[in-house]
């Protein structure tokens, strides 16, 4: 068992890390100037383009897509470098250390990796070229309209979305929420999860269409707040509502039916993702807790000789490299057996890494006393961006259930004998 990376994941972390130093650390105060001064409150700030521009001429773009998958496989024309996941792992977690600006800075950023992904697997030609190629380029963001405020979300099949086929076109009637990247002006585009057949079998009654987000019937009614936050930053999350809304029927993805088996493709690469990303955060939160307590004096001496921060530094390293090797098992199994081999692995920390990372984020806001629930520090937003992570992409008591009878079904055959 060989616990290193590799030379061109060593070679590019090494790039990354260079390129975090000298452009995105420096950048985050004058992200945070911008954000105030800007007059449109869901406009990205100036410094995101003039750090992908960066990033792109550096080739340091669109890590997440792996393998063979589509032009993301090639480096040609800047799309991608046909990263595994295993070597996305650390790079990811990077980018999470400075998570309003890095991930979007190198094209790694949610909604649009998953989008891409369902374009690069299930996406006609025409929808690829249309689509996928501006993504892939940064020239355009997208959002993912799953989420509905009038049902259980957390099972699929309750999607109310009405996608009904009328001659050449479908027309979709249906209201979404939470649609993360949906208030951002550069989204010009929705994949829309909804039913085209509400009587075939529970699983085939979904489909994903495409919907411009000009299209006549289309209103993004209001950006939704996040524990008090905008969430400006990321192009804010999203109310919005189809009514009547027309596309052509060229713009479904795939098949009718196919709805609910491409979400599931969809979420798995998007929840390692998230906890890779994570992994980032903590590490920065621990960095902050420990520079603090060592920085500042209670009753004559330095915070971090209290016992108690003493344990909660010591418990902080510990859960981050419980969770590091878990996500990095799980991104070797989906690079080896793919994402259905490595399912349990991926609720596994879809369960686990949110959790550890709150905890750390809250030792450190705690460590930092006032000053870590203020504006002064990046730790109570980020803090609130981990927390929705067990809501987002499914949530734990769903993860638990889907593990919990995967890993009693192995014991009900046996009984049953």
């Amino acid at each position: 068992m060989d616990f290193a990376f590799d030379a061109r994941t060593e070679e590019l972390r090494g790039q990354l890390l260079e390129f975090m130093d000298s452009h995105v650390y420096p950048a985050e105060a004058v992200f945070h100037d911008q954000l105030a001064a800007r007059t449109d409150p869901w406009s990205p700030p100036p410094v995101v383009d003039e750090l992908k521009a960066e990033a792109r001429k550096r080739g340091l773009w669109n890590f997440f897509l792996p393998g063979d998958h589509g032009v993301g496989a090639s480096n040609a024309g800047g799309h991608g470098r046909g990263l595994t996941n295993l070597q996305y792992a650390p790079l990811a977690e990077i980018t999470g250390r400075s998570p309003h600006l890095a991930p979007a800075a190198v094209n790694c950023a949610a909604p649009d990796t998953g989008n891409m992904e369902v374009l690069t697997m299930f996406g006609s030609e025409q929808q690829k070229k249309q689509w996928l190629e501006p993504l892939l380029a940064g020239e355009i963001r997208s959002a993912f309209a799953m989420t509905e405020p009038e049902v259980a979300s957390s099972d699929a099949r309750n999607i109310a979305t009405s996608i009904r086929r009328e001659g050449d076109e479908y027309v979709i009637n249906g209201r979404k929420w939470y649609i993360t990247g949906a208030m951002n002006p550069n989204c010009k585009i929705f994949i829309v999860m909804g039913k085209t057949d509400p009587d075939a079998p529970a699983h085939k009654q979904q489909s994903m269409i495409l919907v411009p987000r000009d299209t006549p019937g289309l209103t993004v009614v209001r950006g939704m707040q996040v524990f008090g936050y905008a969430d400006g930053d990321h192009g804010g999350h999203a109310e919005v509502l189809f009514e009547d809304v027309r596309v052509p029927a060229e713009n479904l993805i795939a098949d009718e039916g196919s709805g609910f088996a491409i979400a599931q493709a969809r979420l798995g690469p998007g929840r390692i993702h998230h906890c890779m990303r994570a992994i980032g955060m903590a590490e920065r939160a621990l960095e902050a807790m420990c520079r603090r307590t060592l920085s500042r004096e209670t009753f004559g001496r330095p915070i971090a000789d209290s016992g108690v921060v003493q344990d909660w530094i010591a418990e902080a390293r510990v859960r981050i490299e419980q969770q590091r090797l878990l996500v990095l098992k799980t991104a070797w199994l989906m690079d080896t057996v793919g994402n259905q081999g490595a399912h349990t692995e991926i609720q596994a920390i879809k369960i686990s890494t949110p959790l550890a990372v709150e905890w750390i984020l809250d030792k450190a806001i705690q460590a930092h006393g006032a000053g870590g629930v203020s504006q002064d520090f990046p730790l109570a937003e980020i803090w609130a961006g981990v927390r929705t992570l067990r809501l987002a992409d499914g949530p734990d008591e769903v993860h638990k259930r889907s593990l919990a009878r995967r890993e009693l079904k192995k014991y009900r055959t046996e009984a049953a004998k």
